[in-house]
């Protein structure tokens, strides 16, 4: 038996180590699990930009993924930036192939710089190939505007929206609302078939967020490894989120990332363990 459950993140990378299958793994590893990876893009990226990218070879992407689900117990599995319909069909045959659940898709289309990080003619493809095999999906309000064309302004748009999203067969639909300008909170909501539910953390007034829809999608992956359902996976990687967020790190001249090994630091941490005891 395995010490240590395994997670693996398909995605893109981030040079400036803030985003991407940089930030994965950290928050994978931060929330107690071994964290493996598939690249399917290289950026050329910091706080400030995405200068460039380019998309790895669809065979090689597969190679990735075969490489350690042959190899290892993979207890969960997430996707980030697959840019290309080639990429999404194929890491969607991997996903069937290999029993990859449960599994976690986040849909990353639009850096906060405004580069495209999810072409145009695939964003059909990933409805059709890859939502129907998801356990859960984690939009943020701009993408599951684009994906359902449902306005959000409110919290209680964000639950349209995610029955929007089952439509498409998902699991469940985490819509995070951290995007909502007016909201005194950051309100995010799951929604299944049966129910929704709110989890709830206080605003923190910061530009340093890089990196925090994809840290955020790898801890609820993460704990999904542990074994908890999907709601306390989703609580859990929320308190976790908060508190990096919280003590993000002021790097770089744009966008700071968020610090994913907060709870190392004595003092840090106790804020956050704090809230997560008045939370419980």
């Amino acid at each position: 038996m395995s010490p240590k459950p395994v997670a693996l993140t398909i995605a893109g990378s981030d040079s400036g180590g803030g985003a991407g299958i940089q930030a994965d793994l950290k928050s994978m590893e931060a929330n107690g699990v071994f964290g493996t990876s598939a690249l399917a893009a290289v950026t050329a990226q910091n706080t400030e930009e995405v200068a460039q990218s380019h998309d790895l070879p669809p065979a090689l992407v597969a190679a990735q993924i075969d490489a350690v689900a042959e190899d290892m117990d993979v207890r969960a599995a997430k996707t980030g930036m697959l840019s290309a319909p080639a990429i999404i069909e194929t890491v969607a045959d991997c996903v069937q192939a290999h029993g990859l659940v449960p599994f976690v898709v986040d849909p990353v289309m639009i850096s906060k710089s405004g580069f495209k990080l999810l072409q145009d003619a695939a964003i059909e493809t990933l409805k059709d190939a890859l939502l129907p095999l998801a356990t859960l999906v984690t939009p943020n309000v701009h993408e599951a505007e684009h994906l359902t064309d449902v306005p959000i302004e409110t919290t209680a748009d964000l639950t349209a929206a995610g029955q929007a999203l089952l439509e498409h067969g998902p699991d469940a639909v985490l819509v995070k609302g951290g995007h909502l300008a007016d909201a005194e909170e950051a309100v995010d909501v799951l929604v299944t078939e049966d129910t929704s539910q709110r989890f709830v953390s206080p605003r923190i007034d910061t530009t340093h967020t890089h990196g925090t829809g994809c840290t955020y999608a790898s801890a609820i992956a993460a704990n999904l490894a542990k074994g908890y359902d999907l709601d306390t996976a989703v609580g859990r990687a929320k308190r976790y989120v908060t508190g990096a967020i919280r003590h993000a790190l002021p790097l770089g001249h744009g966008h700071g990332p968020t610090n994913h090994f907060f709870h190392l630091d004595p003092e840090a941490a106790l804020p956050a363990a704090n809230e997560a005891e008045e939370s419980a």
